[in-house]
């Protein structure tokens, strides 16, 4: 029989998982909003799908613990969201937003799979399979917008790198380096 203070563990972070969860909810439209590149829009507006989703695999979990997912804050989301909000509040232009952006949406999605990964195991040694399945099913999909936001990053960060240059760059070394060009 395991441990009941496993199983309260196990509850209290899926609740501290499913705050994270809810406050995505209300942030990925603002970072959707802020983007500039219709791709990495997209992205957050299907990840606010896929975020909803996860709402509610992790209701079906409570509902069949009998628990409630509501009672817990969590504090560690609500930093990367309100770093999120700050880098959302620079008046970064074009592709340099877009890459603070990422760089904010990947911190989520990490901290999001260090959850996700702790109570996939935990589910496990409880002998809740069902869960586990469910919890495995939203750490793969963290993952993959992981790999996604990297993928993005490769076109994005060389891009608001040029752009930047481009703008400190005084117009007569522009015009002199496309002549030696």
């Amino acid at each position: 029989m395991p441990s009941e203070g496993l199983k309260q563990l196990y509850v209290n972070e899926l609740k501290d998982i499913y705050n994270a969860e809810t406050q995505l909810v209300k942030a990925l439209p603002k970072m959707a909003k802020s983007a500039t590149s219709d791709q990495l829009r997209q992205g957050f507006e299907e990840h606010l799908e896929q975020t909803r989703g996860h709402v509610q695999r992790l209701e079906q979990i409570f509902e069949s613990l009998d628990e409630s997912p509501k009672g817990k804050k969590c504090v560690g989301m609500e930093g990367i969201v309100k770093e999120g909000a700050e880098v959302m509040s620079e008046d970064y232009d074009g592709a340099l937003m877009d890459a603070a952006l990422i760089s904010a949406a990947q911190r989520v999605e990490h901290y999001e799979m260090a959850a996700y990964g702790t109570v996939v195991e935990f589910a496990n040694l409880l002998g809740q399979n069902e869960h586990a399945d469910l919890l495995q099913q939203t750490l793969q999909e963290e993952k993959e917008t992981d790999e996604k936001l990297t993928e993005l990053a490769k076109d994005v960060n060389p891009e608001a790198n040029e752009e930047q240059q481009e703008e400190t760059t005084p117009r007569s070394s522009r015009r002199s380096s496309k002549r030696a060009a």
